[in-house]
């Protein structure tokens, strides 16, 4: 299960990341876009630990 959990958490990162990155731009607020961008890298790097998980079957 916590292979689903984590790449369920990542597709919301991800998305969310994406929609504050492009506020960011439609505003010009710097300081969102960074935040959005930051969002999204780790809904990547949960993204990855979810395959990790399912590959070891979720024993990390």
């Amino acid at each position: 299960m916590g292979e689903l959990t984590d790449r369920a958490k990542a597709a919301g990162n991800k998305i969310a990341g994406a929609a504050k990155q492009v506020a960011g731009e439609v505003t010009e607020d710097q300081s969102l876009k960074n935040e959005g961008a930051a969002q999204s890298l780790k809904g990547d790097a949960q993204n990855v630990s979810g395959k990790v998980k399912g590959a070891l079957g979720d024993a990390v």
